[in-house]
C-alpha cells in the first residue's frame, strides 16, 4: 500500500515537472520571431522580437532569384534590441558584385531573414517570395 502511494507521488511529481518544462519551452520559443515587413531595391524591412537569453547578435538577410544557387544580395544589421518587445529594423543590401542597387522593380525574389547568434547560428528565421513593386 505504501509503495503504491509513493509511486503515485513520484509519477505526479515527474508529470508536473515535465509539464512545467514544456510550458516554459513553448513560451520561450514563441518570443523569438522575425518577419519581413517590406522589400526595396537596396534594403529589407523586418519586424522582430527576441529575448536577451536568446543570444541574438545580428539580423542577416539574403535575397535572390527563387531558383538561384546563391543570393544576389546580402546584408547584416548588428544594431538589435532583444528585450522581448516588438522591434523594427532595416537591413541594407549589398550586391554580390558590390552593386548598390542589386534589385529592381518588377523582379520576383526569395527573401531570407534570420536572427543569428555570435557564431552565425540561426535562432529563428523566415523565407518568403515577393515581387518588388
Amino acid at each position: 500500500m505504501v509503495t503504491i502511494r509513493n509511486s503515485a507521488r513520484i509519477a505526479t511529481a515527474i508529470g508536473a515537472t515535465a509539464l512545467a518544462i514544456a510550458s516554459a519551452t513553448a513560451v520561450a520559443a514563441a518570443e523569438n520571431a522575425i518577419e519581413v515587413s517590406g522589400v526595396g531595391p537596396v534594403n529589407i524591412g523586418v519586424d522582430y522580437s527576441c529575448e536577451a537569453s536568446a543570444g541574438v547578435a545580428a539580423i542577416r538577410a539574403m535575397v535572390g532569384d527563387p531558383q538561384a544557387d546563391s543570393p544576389s544580395a546580402t546584408g547584416t544589421q548588428t544594431a538589435v534590441t532583444c528585450d522581448g518587445s516588438r522591434q523594427t529594423a532595416v537591413v541594407l543590401l549589398t550586391g554580390a558584385n558590390g552593386a548598390d542597387a542589386p534589385l529592381s522593380a518588377g523582379q520576383t525574389v526569395q527573401v531570407r531573414v534570420a536572427l543569428v547568434d555570435s557564431s552565425d547560428t540561426v535562432v529563428t528565421g523566415q523565407a518568403k517570395v515577393v515581387s518588388l513593386a
